[in-house]
């Protein structure tokens, strides 16, 4: 039995942010805001589910910054925050709902392995993507996140899936294509959403078996392997 294992933040799901956002509404830079937000210990811990409400997330986010940011603000930011997920979760590209379609059509299993917090999880329910997996691993819920060995391992657990049967598929953020590579996953590098940075870019590749630009050619790649 085939299985895909499909990353979902500019995998499956586009995070633009939109006129009206994080950093517009602090007055600061767009890379002053993901420095902050971005913190490798602050994201470890909303990543993992330590963080266990929207306002002490917004909290950890903006502890970076060089100035204090009021209650008013960070009631704010929770809604911004809460509308960009809900758009990228529900809004999704008609090429990604076909070629999932077809997979399901095809027989195959499809599960979702996604560092993920309380908010980047939040609409999972009314996404059109949840119809197509036949379950979904978000990392705020398990305590564990890409790369770790483990992740990807209680997603084959999950599906009854033989590392030999089973592809990854991501855009290749947090390492995840090393850490399925590391448990025996085929890969797929997809930048049909988002391609990294040449340095970035040249990291990733010596992980990825395949590399696609269309997404209609994971079928293909999957059907054939």
């Amino acid at each position: 039995m085939k299985a895909v294992f499909f990353d979902l933040f500019f995998t499956l799901a586009d995070l633009e942010y939109q006129r009206i956002n994080e950093f517009t509404l602090l007055n600061i830079s767009r890379s002053q805001w993901e420095n902050s937000a971005e913190n490798p210990t602050a994201y470890f811990f909303r990543a993992t589910g330590k963080v266990k409400t929207e306002k002490e997330m917004l909290e950890s986010m903006v502890a970076g910054l060089p100035f204090a940011v009021t209650d008013s603000q960070l009631e704010k930011l929770v809604e911004i925050r809460c509308d960009r997920m809900k758009k990228a979760l529900t809004e999704i590209h008609p090429d990604i709902l076909r070629t999932l379609e077809k997979l399901k059509a095809a027989g195959i299993k499809l599960c979702l392995v996604s560092n993920a917090d309380i908010i980047d999880k939040k609409y999972w329910d009314t996404s059109p993507l949840k119809q197509y997996f036949d379950c979904a691993i978000f990392s705020c819920d398990v305590g564990i996140i890409k790369p770790d060995k483990a992740i990807y391992s209680l997603a084959m657990e999950k599906l009854g899936s033989a590392a030999s049967e089973s592809i990854f598929v991501g855009d290749g953020g947090s390492n995840e294509l090393a850490g399925a590579k590391a448990v025996g996953m085929t890969t797929v590098l997809t930048e049909f959403l988002s391609v990294k940075d040449s340095t970035t870019r040249e990291k990733i590749l010596q992980w990825a078996d395949f590399t696609v630009t269309d997404f209609k050619e994971i079928y293909d790649i999957v059907t054939k392997i």
